[in-house]
Parts: structure tokens; sequence; C-alpha cells
């Protein structure tokens, strides 16, 4: 289940990769940190990139005849234009991509919550919204995961991302392949995952990889590409991984005892209580997996569909979900 290829991450180069922030300094992310050595990261600064320079005066949006400006108050200069251009010829070059961390609330960088002001003038914000760069992004590959650390603290937040980046980066490994038996293979390793996020899509996928038409495999692989976005879209509500590990208990259930199968029960139970966490359930499913040999089972990435030195159930606290 694991990927010789590393996940091709775009990174706001504050995140600790330079001391490029406004102010002279950086942001030494521990998550972004703990992803170094699984990620191929690509490092970037738009302000930097326009040549506003370290330290610079604060830019930040201004909304004037529903337009949304990238104004420097200090200077009284408008940078839209030249910000603009950039994020469009750097979207529109970038390829081969799995995923985006972004800074949080930069005019620039942030995906969400990024204050937009009436004027350059001091006072409270109209709203809030996304930052040049972000937005580009976004428009471009909204197939894609794209978080801001921030976000990235809460739990089921980085869960849903890293299981997003890391099936993407496999299957960006077979596209370029374009054999019909790797996505018959990626299918029937990803069955749990999917069947986990949205199981009308994982019957369509299914349908499309048997091919009864006799698709050109090109088309086959398009097709399926398209709604693996969509299967990946939206993180699955705690019953139905739920369901995927009841799935699972069938492939051996005959050869449990009671004792077992009620221990296993009672775990399940906390995890839908939220006094346990998922990797419980897992972990015993994968030890009775080894023990009756079910390699179909140990192969389903349901299980590791992420390096393991990434697992953490710390959470920020903010809106987390079992």
């Amino acid at each position: 289940m694991g990927t010789s290829v590393k996940p091709r991450v775009v990174v706001s180069k504050c995140l600790g990769f330079a001391y490029c922030r406004w102010n002279g300094l950086t942001i030494n992310d521990p998550f972004v940190d703990r992803l170094t050595e699984h990620v191929d990261y690509k490092p970037i600064c738009p302000e930097v990139e326009i040549e506003l320079g370290v330290p610079r005066d604060p830019v930040r949006i201004v909304q004037a005849k529903n337009k949304m400006r990238l104004m420097q108050p200090a200077t009284e200069k408008d940078h839209t234009d030249r910000m603009t251009a950039f994020c469009s010829t750097y979207v529109n070059d970038l390829s081969d991509v799995d995923g985006f961390i972004l800074k949080s609330r930069s005019p620039s960088c942030g995906i969400k919550e990024v204050k937009i002001y009436p004027g350059m003038q001091k006072g409270s914000a109209l709203g809030k919204g996304s930052g040049f760069f972000a937005t580009a992004v976004m428009e471009k590959f909204p197939m894609l995961p794209i978080e801001d650390e921030g976000r990235l603290r809460n739990f089921t937040i980085r869960e849903h991302f890293l299981r997003r980046l890391f099936t993407i980066t496999r299957f960006r490994m077979i596209r370029k392949s374009e054999r019909m038996k790797d996505i018959v293979q990626f299918q029937a390793d990803n069955k749990f995952l999917l069947m986990a996020y949205n199981q009308k899509e994982f019957r369509i996928m299914g349908r499309i990889v048997a091919n009864h038409e006799r698709k050109p495999v090109s088309q086959v692989f398009q097709e399926y590409e398209d709604h693996l976005y969509r299967a990946l879209a939206k993180a699955p509500r705690y019953t139905s991984y739920i369901n995927v590990m009841m799935h699972a208990l069938g492939y051996f259930s005959d050869r449990l005892n009671k004792e077992e199968k009620a221990f296993f029960i009672d775990l399940m139970d906390k995890y839908r209580k939220g006094r346990s966490p998922l990797i419980s359930d897992i972990d015993v499913l994968m030890a009775w997996g080894v023990r009756f040999g079910e390699k179909y089972l140990l192969d389903q990435t349901f299980f590791r569909p992420y390096p393991q030195e990434l697992l953490d159930i710390s959470d920020s606290g903010k809106g987390r979900d079992r």
C-alpha cells in the first residue's frame, strides 16, 4: 500500500521554508514539518514573487466598486494586476501536483477567513474571503486537497486531507501507464476506502473499470479519474467507517469466538460514542487479517491510507467528528 512516488505539495514558503513574511519572520508549523519526509514540497511566496520585498509594508484586500484589489496602505500602491498576472501564470504552468498547504488568512494565500476592507484607512473589515493566490489555485484545481495550516490542526480535516492526498498520488502513479490491469488493481486495493467515502461513486467506478463498452483505455482512465475526485470530495461520517469495518469483519467472523466478536463490537460502540479512536478498531482488524492470512484485506488502503508516522489523533477541538 506504500508509494514509491511522494505526493507533490505546493506550500506557502513562510511555513518554515524561508523568512519571507511581511515582518521578515517565518512560521514553523509542526504538521508541515512532520510531512516533510513524506512529500515533495514546492514552496512559494506570491508576495515575494511580485517583488514586494522582505520585510515589506503589509498588503490587504480592498473591495472597490465590487472588485477586489490588493492594496498596500503605507505606500498607497495597487498590486492587483501584478499579483493576478503572477497567479495566472503560475497555476497554468503547474503540473503533476497533488495538493496544497497555504498560509491561513494571508491576503495572497488564505483560502478562507481573509479580511476584506472597504479602503486603505484603519477600520473594521467588510467581511472575509480568499486571497488572490488561493483563489487562483481553487479555481484551477478544485478537485485537489487544498488546506491552510490552521485548518489542518483539526483532526477530521487533517485525516481527510491526508487520505485524499495519498490516494490521488497513488492514482497519478498508474495514470501515466494507462494499463487496464493497474486501474483494476487500484479499484480493488481502494475498495473499502471508496466504500467509506461514497458508495454511489464507488459503484460507478466499478462499472467504468469493467469497461463492458470496450472504450479506449485513455477514456477509461479519464472517466475514472473524474469520479475518483468526486468520490473523495467530502469526508465520510463515522457511521460510514463503522459500516466498512463491519464489512471487513465478515471476512473472518466465522473463525472468531464469541468473546472476540463481543470485544470488537464493544470497541466499535466506543468509537461510535467518541470514546475510542478509529485506529483502535483498525488495528484489531489488521491483527486478525495477519492471523488468518487475509491478504486481500491487508492490502486495503482503508487501513493504511497514508504513512503511519503521520498518524496523530490530537485535535484543535474545533468541530472534530469521530
